[in-house]
C-alpha cells in the first residue's frame, strides 16, 4: 500500500491559472483520485460504491428526512454521494476529451445510477437509495445535481438520451414548486416542510443550462422566477450570503453553507450571460465577495497560517462552480485562487496512505472513515481547475 501511495505523490506544483502550465497536473490528480475511489469503494455485488472507506459499521446517515423504507443494512451509498462520482466523470470527459471517461460513464457509472431510479411513483425520478431496497425518500435537490450533470454530458457528447433525461428530471423538480411562501421548490417530496436554497438555486442553474441547449424560453422564464424567489427569501442582505431554508410558517433556517451561495453565484452569471442584465452580475459578485469573507477562516499549517474553506469539500466544490463561472466573466481571480490554494494544500499535505483526502483541507482534523461524497467531489474540483 505504501508503494501505491508513493505513486500518487507526483505533481506537487504551485497553483496557477494556466492550463498550459498546470492543466495536466490537475487532470492527473483527478484521474488518480478517480481510480482510487473506484477501487477502494467498490461493491461488486451491485456495481455500486460504499458510503465510506473503510466501511463504517456504525454509519449514521444524517442528511436525509428519514421518511422512506428503513435502510437496516447499508450495503451501498445513498444517491447524493454516488452522484458526486457522476459529476467527476462528466467533468473529466468535458475537460480532457479522453474517451475512457465516456466509456466509464456509459458502461459503469450511469448503469449504477439507474439502480436509484424509481418507477413506482410519478413523476419518475431518482430516489435516495437504490430501488432494490424498496421505496425511499425523493429529494428535489438530489435530482437537480444529476440533471445538471446530464446537461453538461449532453453538451459534450450530443447523446440525446441525456438531454431527454435532464428534461424529465426538470419536470419532476418543478412538480415540487408551489404557491406556498409565494413560490419556490420544496426540499423533500415526502416531507414538504421547507423550501431550501439547495433545491431552488440549482434548479435555476438547470433551467439556464436547458435554455442554452434547447433555446426554449420557458426555461429562461422559470430560471428568472426561481432565482428571484430565492434571492427575495433566502439572501442575507447584510453580506449577500444565502441562508439554508424557509419553513412553511415563514421561519428562516439561518445556517449558511458554501454550496448554496455557490449555486446562486453560478445562476447569476448564467442569467447575466443570457440577458445582459448587469444586476445579475452584480449579485454574483456581491455573493462571491461575501461568501469568501464569511467562510474563509485562518488555520495553522506546516506552511504557516492559511485561510481555508469549511470542512465540507462537496459544498465547497459547488461553490467553486460559481466562482469559476464568475471568473470566466469578470477575470477577477481572487476567489478561485483561494479555492485552488486550498485544493493544492490538501493534495500535498493531507492525503492518507490510500491516497484519499480528509474533509479538513488544512489537515488539522483526520477522518478514520473517508467519505465517498467528500473524496469523489475532489475529482471534479481538480478536473475543473485544469481549465484555468
Amino acid at each position: 500500500m505504501r508503494k501505491s501511495f508513493i505513486a500518487l505523490t507526483f505533481l506537487l506544483v504551485p497553483a496557477c491559472l494556466s492550463a498550459q502550465l498546470g492543466g495536466k497536473v490537475y487532470l492527473q490528480r483527478a484521474d488518480s483520485l478517480l481510480q482510487r475511489v473506484l477501487s477502494l469503494y467498490e461493491v461488486k455485488k451491485y456495481g455500486l460504491l460504499m458510503e465510506t472507506y473503510p466501511r463504517n459499521p456504525n454509519q449514521q446517515i444524517t442528511y436525509t428526512a428519514n421518511t422512506g423504507s428503513e435502510v437496516t443494512q447499508q450495503e451501498v451509498s445513498f444517491l447524493w454521494p454516488y452522484s458526486a462520482m457522476v459529476s467527476g466523470c462528466v467533468s473529466l470527459y468535458k475537460t480532457s476529451g479522453d474517451k475512457k471517461y465516456k466509456k466509464l460513464m456509459d458502461k459503469q457509472i450511469k448503469p449504477g445510477l439507474d439502480l436509484y431510479w424509481d418507477t413506482t411513483r410519478q413523476p419518475e425520478c431518482y430516489q435516495s437509495y437504490p430501488a432494490f431496497a424498496g421505496q425511499n425518500d425523493r429529494y428535489y435537490d438530489d435530482n437537480d445535481w444529476v440533471a445538471i450533470d446530464f446537461c453538461d454530458y449532453y453538451a459534450a457528447t450530443k447523446n440525446k438520451e441525456y438531454l431527454k433525461k435532464a428534461i424529465a428530471l426538470h419536470d419532476y423538480i418543478y412538480s415540487g414548486w408551489s404557491d406556498d411562501l409565494g413560490g419556490g421548490i420544496y426540499w423533500c417530496e415526502q416531507k414538504k416542510e421547507s423550501k431550501n436554497t439547495c433545491s431552488n438555486a440549482p434548479a435555476t442553474v438547470l433551467c439556464m443550462k436547458l435554455y442554452k441547449l434547447t433555446k426554449e424560453k420557458k426555461y429562461l422564464d422559470q430560471a428568472k422566477a426561481t432565482y428571484q424567489w430565492t434571492r427575495d427569501n433566502l439572501r442575507d442582505p447584510s453580506d449577500f450570503v444565502y441562508w439554508d431554508n424557509k419553513n412553511l410558517q415563514g421561519k428562516i433556517g439561518y445556517a449558511k453553507y458554501t454550496y448554496n451561495s455557490g449555486q446562486m453565484i453560478q445562476a447569476g452569471v448564467l442569467l447575466y450571460q443570457a440577458t445582459g442584465d448587469e444586476q445579475y452580475l452584480k449579485d454574483a459578485q456581491q455573493t462571491a465577495k461575501g461568501a469568501c469573507r464569511h467562510f474563509l477562516k485562518p488555520q495553522s499549517t506546516v506552511k504557516g497560517e492559511m485561510k481555508f474553506f469549511p470542512s465540507s469539500p462537496w459544498f465547497n466544490v459547488i461553490l467553486f462552480r460559481g466562482l469559476k463561472a464568475l471568473y470566466e466573466v469578470d477575470k477577477n481571480d481572487t476567489y478561485v485562487k483561494a479555492m485552488i490554494d486550498n485544493a493544492d494544500y490538501a493534495w500535498q499535505y493531507t492525503r492518507d496512505e490510500n491516497g484519499l483526502l480528509n474533509n479538513d483541507w488544512s489537515g488539522n482534523r483526520k477522518d478514520k472513515f473517508k467519505s465517498l461524497l467528500e473524496n469523489s467531489c475532489m475529482i471534479e474540483l481538480y478536473s475543473e481547475i485544469s481549465e484555468l
